[in-house]
């Protein structure tokens, strides 16, 4: 799938997630979001995608667990498609979330320039009360109900981010 069928450079703001295989904490993570945005009215005004830093996954669907755990919740990941992040994105992204530090180590070796290493950021950075704890763990090697605390953690997380940006966007859009 190329970038451009799934970038809006045309939005005010354009987030990407980024975990390793792009198939259980990033598809989470983007679906979660989406919904934030579109319950506020923003799908025009934000973009919202999500990649890994490997390719194991690319053209796959996200992991069973984490359809499951989604749509115990109402969402609808079912469209998701894995696919890498590639360097040549970070001209046209505003904020790049990621998952651990290993994650956030590769991008911003990746960036090429200190702009672009600034737009890297740790998810739960975000949210005060999970802040402390740095990574979100990887549920892969894990079991359903991992999947669930996991989603908890990028539910709450992806909240607290999107009051963050929301007050610029809604300035952004009017």
């Amino acid at each position: 799938m190329s970038f451009d069928r799934t970038l809006d450079e045309s939005a005010l703001f354009r987030i990407c997630f980024v975990c390793t295989g792009n198939i259980c904490r990033s598809p989470m993570a983007e679906t979660v979001f989406l919904d934030l945005v579109k319950r506020a009215g923003y799908e025009g005004a934000v973009t919202v995608m999500s990649a890994g830093t490997g390719d194991w996954h690319v053209g796959e669907p996200s992991d069973a667990r984490t359809m499951a755990a989604l749509t115990s919740r109402g969402y609808d990941g079912s469209r998701h498609r894995a696919k890498q992040f590639d360097p040549e994105w970070f001209d046209n992204l505003d904020l790049i979330v990621v998952f651990d530090r290993s994650q956030e180590r590769i991008l911003r070796a990746w960036a090429s320039s200190e702009q672009d290493r600034g737009k890297v950021q740790m998810l739960l950075s975000f949210d005060s009360q999970q802040a402390a704890q740095g990574d979100v763990p990887d549920p892969y090697y894990s079991d359903a109900a991992m999947f669930s605390t996991v989603l908890g953690m990028i539910e709450r997380a992806s909240a607290a981010l999107f009051r963050q940006i929301e007050p610029g966007i809604r300035r952004g859009a009017q």
